[in-house]
């Protein structure tokens, strides 16, 4: 479960059921998820906290780290601090944070943290993305995932090609496969193990405003063969974003992409933030009356997706209050 949303960015998603920001806000909505019953560790092995959430407590003065760690979910944490423009380039974007990385991703893991997570973003345009982009993108990874190997942190590596734009799935297929290469190169010439990694991709989807529509088959064979030709074996787990995907369609296509026969050498499951949310928020609306249904929204999400992790989901078999609406959001931004 992503659950690092920024303090910007989470003020967003409670202006869409009317809360306040408020750091008790914050707080509540995040104990609203973690103290979910038992069906919870079920699905979910490992939760992406942000840096407020980290130092935050329960009702009851259980920090949250803590209180993860007790039903056998693993902490982590997201580290990046944050895309900025890349300079000379059309529109293009690169993560900073690398500066006190050591020292911070030191100070998580003595508070409880296993792993880390680190976004980058990569948008597809007539000329885009770019060699520079792509490359620089590539290394920033890179020396992200062996800092937080040096300091005993699982990184996350996360290069995200935005589904923003009207390309097809062709097109999305062929930027996925150049960037993963690109990233592939960057973290062997850091000496990254790759054992000790998980990578937090897109699923290759076309664009939003692409006119054509394709099946989840479609979808998932397209990304299953970007993979194969990209990413080694060696790497354990894919845990797919959800990238503005409704909670339906992250689970249907998380369930393709499974179902789909030949060699697929990771697991195939998913670090899913408003995927797994959507619901739950609406069904909250910031009030104590209604956590339980909130609880209730995030179990069946977390359900659907892990069985489509398994390949075992059907269509439309558990339904939620926010299912079917879009999550997509332009230029989307932690």
């Amino acid at each position: 479960m992503a659950a690092d949303e920024s303090t910007a960015t989470i003020g967003k998603r409670f202006a869409g059921i009317n809360v306040e920001n408020t750091e008790e806000n914050r707080r509540l909505y995040r104990q609203l998820l973690f103290t979910a019953d038992t069906r919870l560790e079920e699905s979910i092995s490992g939760v992406i906290l942000y840096h407020e959430t980290v130092y935050q407590k329960a009702d009851d003065g259980t920090p949250f780290v803590k209180l993860l760690q007790n039903k056998g979910i693993l902490p982590g944490i997201k580290v990046d601090t944050g895309v900025v423009d890349l300079l000379g380039s059309e529109g293009e974007g690169t993560t900073q944070g690398l500066d006190d990385l050591g020292k911070r991703c030191a100070q998580y893991k003595k508070d409880g943290c296993q792993f880390a997570k680190w976004r980058c973003v990569l948008k597809i345009g007539k000329n885009i993305p770019s060699y520079q982009a792509i490359l620089e993108n590539a290394n920033v990874l890179a020396r992200y995932a062996s800092i937080c190997q040096a300091n005993g942190l699982v990184p996350i590596v996360e290069p995200e090609v935005l589904p923003d734009g009207d390309h097809d799935l062709d097109r999305a297929q062929k930027v996925t496969e150049t960037v993963l290469a690109f990233v592939y190169k960057a973290l062997n010439d850091h000496h990254v193990y790759l054992e000790g990694t998980l990578l937090k991709p897109n699923m290759v989807t076309a664009g939003q405003s692409c006119p054509t529509k394709y099946t989840p088959e479609q979808v998932a064979l397209a990304t299953v063969t970007a993979f194969r030709r990209t990413v080694p074996v060696a790497v354990p787990g894919v845990t797919f974003l959800s990238g503005g995907q409704s909670e339906e369609e992250a689970s249907v296509h998380l369930n393709a992409i499974n179902a789909l026969p030949g060699k697929k050498p990771w697991a195939l499951t998913f670090s899913y933030g408003r995927a797994l949310q959507a619901s739950a928020l609406k069904a909250w609306q910031g009030k104590p009356e209604n956590v339980k249904d909130g609880q209730e929204e995030v179990l069946k999400r977390a359900k659907a997706n892990g069985l489509a992790s398994l390949g075992q989901y059907q269509a439309g078999s558990i339904q939620s209050v926010a299912a079917a609406k879009s999550n997509f959001i332009t230029a989307h931004a932690y």
